[in-house]
């Protein structure tokens, strides 16, 4: 089966919105085994919409549309694909009954655009909206092709295509496709794929793709078979294989971000937390305190000791040692991660320092040299680094592999 994927709206033609539906899109038919043959963006214009739906239906099985189901003029995905099927368009009491009740439970006022957003084709199949106003719907020819249309916003296209479309959709496929992702992070993807090439090559049924991905690297195992019960077992044991050659740069699975998984390690275990960051300025708490299961618990403190002054009076790094060493430097990394817990009383510390750039650099201390110090109940390891790229990406870089470095020392002492 193919699909294309038809992005709606003006905005997404002018680069105002980022489109992340597509990729979305695009991963989650690939994971049903559904093939996407193209993608397509369109502004707000009804002829060339129109042309656009009319050349796809030549070339694929399915549209997956996605923006103009708004309640204003230019909000034309629904209706231009009925006329683009030759179906007409009726008021759909259900879905006119939900909207009302949206606005009878809200201070505003529901005006005769919203009315339009209840205007399907009798034999359509409706995909009621959970989190907005705008229901999508499947529409079908004779042919047996097929157009969904979506709303645009992501918090509203990605619960419906989730809850609503998928189960519609597995009804109609003859076998399932399950994925299985590993997280990395201390290898980049080409170190990472060399580490697994005979896995990857030997592999047909599942498949195993590396990617790379936000300073991370993952892999991607995927198998096709009759059911999911099937479909694990075939993914299982490559994947048991995998962890056997670079399990201890596997951080987790699937939705886990490096942050929850360093959280819950943190919590589970009741461990105070706390951080002093130099070169990454504040980006590990705002990671850490960004993972929502009770990091209110275990996060004790952070500090952003920029300046020599701040090192000295917050974590009591000896004047000496900076002078002699300087800020950036081994000995000024274990003397912040030394101090940072004697001066809050945390059990795990994690601190970073080093040179973002653009200036700042020499032949001995060149721009991205990062430090990283993990101190687990003062038993102290200092990490060092040398990122490329500018200066957001390697205080990004920094970041990650920080979380990464102190999520590996907690499973080291912990397990």
């Amino acid at each position: 089966m193919k699909a294309e994927i038809l992005s709606v709206g003006t905005e997404i033609l002018l680069g105002d919105i980022i489109n992340t539906n597509a990729h979305y899109l695009s991963k989650e038919l690939a994971l049903l085994g559904i093939s996407v043959y193209r993608q397509t963006t369109v502004g707000d214009n009804e002829e060339r919409l129109l042309d656009a739906i009319r050349s796809a239906l030549k070339d694929c099985d399915m549209i997956v549309a996605t923006g103009g189901l708004g309640p204003t003029t230019d909000d034309i995905t629904k209706e231009t694909a009925a006329k683009a099927l030759g179906k007409d368009l009726y008021i759909h009491e259900p879905s006119l009954a939900r909207i009302k009740g949206y606005f009878r439970d809200s201070a505003r006022a529901m005006t005769a655009g919203n009315e339009k957003q209840a205007l399907f084709p009798k034999d359509a199949y409706i995909l009621e909206n959970d989190n907005g106003t705008a229901p999508g719907c499947i529409m079908t020819n004779e042919k047996g092709q097929s157009i969904i249309v979506l709303p645009g916003p992501p918090k509203e296209m990605v619960p419906m295509f989730e809850n609503k479309v998928k189960p519609y959709l597995e009804k109609y496929l003859d076998s399932t496709i399950i994925s299985k992702s590993l997280k990395v992070i201390g290898l980049g993807e080409w170190d990472m794929a060399s580490r697994v090439r005979d896995i990857i090559t030997d592999s047909e049924n599942p498949t195993v793709a590396p990617y790379a991905k936000d300073f991370e690297s993952l892999l991607r195992v995927t198998a096709k078979a009759e059911d999911e019960t099937s479909c694990r077992a075939l993914i299982d044991p490559v994947v048991a294989k995998i962890k056997e050659r670079i399990g201890e740069y596997i951080y987790g699975e699937d939705d886990d971000t490096i942050e929850k998984v360093v959280g819950e390690l943190l919590i589970r275990n009741n461990l105070k937390f706390a951080c002093a960051e130099s070169v990454t300025g504040g980006m590990i708490a705002s990671r850490m305190l960004s993972y929502e299961g009770g990091m209110s618990r275990v996060f004790d403190e952070a500090f952003v000791t920029y300046s020599n002054e701040s090192k000295t009076r917050y974590l009591g790094v000896e004047e000496g040692i900076l002078k002699r060493h300087g800020a950036v430097s081994e000995e000024t990394c274990h003397a912040m991660a030394k101090g940072l817990l004697e001066n809050t009383g945390a059990s795990v510390g994690l601190v970073t320092t080093g040179i973002a750039g653009p200036e700042g650099g020499s032949p001995e201390k060149p721009v991205g040299l990062v430090y990283i110090g993990v101190n687990m109940k003062g038993t102290i390891k200092v990490f060092r680094h040398v990122f490329p790229g500018d200066r957001n990406r390697i205080r990004s870089r920094a970041t990650v592999s920080a979380l990464g470095h102190l999520r590996t020392e907690l499973a080291k002492s912990l397990y």
